[in-house]
């Protein structure tokens, strides 16, 4: 308790390094906030049981069921892998290409919202480091600068000198408490998010090759027997395909 007394006091203006403590004591609060928004924010984001939503996902996929896929997708409502799954069904009939790109485009929409303000709190812990030893060296300064004055016995500088490496100590210790707790968090945030991005990886891979496979095999047109006459004739530039007959185009695919 004595020592929660003395920290505290250490804000005072008559203490020495007090603006340090200060300034401290506001990095910690910008690190508590960022924290704390982090914190809910990349737990939204998390998948629950991400293996078992992907097989229900791919199992929609194979029965060719897309709309009960997306609306499981907002079922699970902010979910970072949900919206990129989502991305991609919406997607499924239009060819290859535009599913790739829409799965694509969703995940580097996410992945700089999930890394958000994560970096501050590496900042904040080193600055918080170096505005503590600041302070310490500012108060000692100040401690032997009271000592060294003239007309004071040896018990007075004695009591002054030990006041004044206690108070220039708690700005170090502040510093360090701040410091810690950031880069401890700082490094489990770095550590969720970079889980959710393997997921995002491993599953959207997945995910593509599902819609891609389907989609090549649900791709099909039927000719008549009516609509032949000197031929058929089939041009392919890349996933699109073109069919003529008689020189005239009845039927243009993008797969």
């Amino acid at each position: 308790m004595e020592f929660l007394i003395k920290l505290v006091n250490a804000f005072n203006t008559s203490s020495d390094a007090f603006v340090f403590m200060w300034a401290i004591l506001t990095a910690g609060v910008f690190s508590l906030s960022i924290i704390v928004e982090r914190f809910f924010y990349l737990t939204s984001r998390t998948t629950s049981k991400s293996e078992i939503f992907m097989k229900e996902i791919l199992g929609y996929i194979a029965k060719d069921n897309i709309p009960e896929g997306i609306n499981l997708c907002m079922r699970v409502g902010k979910s970072a892998l949900a919206q990129v799954v989502k991305a991609g069904l919406q997607e499924a009939a239009s060819g290859s290409e535009r599913i790739r790109n829409a799965i694509d485009e969703a995940m580097l929409k996410m992945l700089p919202q999930l890394e958000k303000r994560t970096g501050f709190l590496a900042v904040i812990g080193n600055v918080s480091t170096l505005m503590g030893l600041l302070g310490t060296v500012y108060g000692l300064i100040m401690s032997f600068a009271a000592v060294g004055r003239p007309g004071i016995d040896a018990a007075k500088k004695s009591e002054l000198l030990a006041s004044g490496i206690a108070t220039a100590m708690n700005s170090t210790f502040s510093g360090l408490s701040v410091a810690i707790a950031s880069i401890v968090l700082f490094a489990f945030f770095k550590s969720k998010t970079q889980r959710i991005i393997d997921e995002l990886d491993e599953f959207g891979l997945r995910l593509g090759n599902a819609l891609v496979e389907k989609s090549y095999k649900t791709h099909k047109y039927h000719i008549g027997v009516a609509q032949l006459k000197d031929g058929v004739g089939v041009h392919v530039t890349h996933n699109n395909i073109k069919i003529f007959t008689d020189n005239k185009l009845i039927k243009e695919l993008n797969i």
